[in-house]
């Protein structure tokens, strides 16, 4: 009975620590959340390759629809889906989406940043900005503005620049379902440069006919991101899904470290 006695306070007290140490073990343990943010004349389908692979790694996945009408709105809509994940979030951003995730980036959920064929813009600059100096892409002079400045590109460049590894059927559905983006939005400077602060990684692509891949080499190597080199497209999520998944995977795992 004596011993019943004494062994009680020092039960409950384990009992407390245990209940003290678990919550805090399983924060330790918990893997980010993937928010996909697409990029200017795509919308969230545009990571259906991905997304499968992503979730069979246990991974929560969520695809953000962008207005595409500015830079603060696109932001925006990316922190309403950081703000209804539990915990944090790995942001991942292609082409246009790269500016909207340096932006919406600096939530404090935020544990890194995935760049995809992405613009990156440094403190102050826009994406027309950013880009000074590079050649111009094959593919932007055959931009098209309808008469409210809404930018969309014509199903034969498409093909031919914006999706140039992919089946035609394929390239040819993506141009038919595009979102057009407005034009204003190239223009909009970003006050948030998330990737100064987190960690980075990037996907260069390698025969981008939308975005020079020297400039892309130029973010990556700016923001000191992690880097590979795929010799796809501009939809490298497309047309090289499982190199795209396996360093969004990468940079999940490398939140719980």
């Amino acid at each position: 009975m004596t011993q019943t006695l004494h062994l009680a306070p020092l039960a409950a007290s384990l009992a407390v620590l245990a209940a003290a140490i678990m919550p805090a073990a399983a924060r330790a343990a918990e893997r980010p959340a993937i928010v996909l943010v697409h990029g200017a004349w795509a919308d969230g389908s545009s990571w259906s390759k991905v997304i499968p692979l992503l979730k069979a790694k246990g991974l929560k996945v969520v695809a953000v629809q962008l207005p595409l009408s500015s830079l603060a709105e696109d932001a925006a809509a990316t922190g309403r889906a950081i703000a209804q994940q539990g915990g944090p979030v790995i942001l991942v951003g292609h082409s246009w989406g790269g500016e909207v995730i340096t932006q919406a980036g600096g939530d404090a959920k935020v544990a890194g940043l995935v760049y995809v064929a992405g613009w990156a813009p440094d403190t102050g600059q826009s994406l027309l900005q950013a880009g000074a100096g590079y050649p111009a892409s094959p593919g932007a002079p055959t931009v098209v503005p309808d008469a409210a400045g809404w930018l969309s590109i014509p199903a034969e460049s498409f093909v031919v620049n914006f999706a140039q590894d992919l089946p035609k059927a394929e390239a040819a559905l993506l141009a038919a379902t595009q979102g057009p983006v407005k034009g204003s939005a190239f223009g909009e400077p970003v006050t948030v440069v998330a990737w100064k602060a987190k960690p980075t990684w990037y996907v260069v692509a390698g025969q981008d006919r939308m975005i020079d891949p020297g400039l892309e080499a130029m973010f990556a190597k700016r923001m000191k991101a992690k880097t590979i080199l795929l010799p796809s497209s501009h939809v490298a999520m497309l047309s090289h899904p499982v190199e795209v998944a396996n360093l969004i995977i990468e940079a999940a795992d490398s939140a719980n470290k």
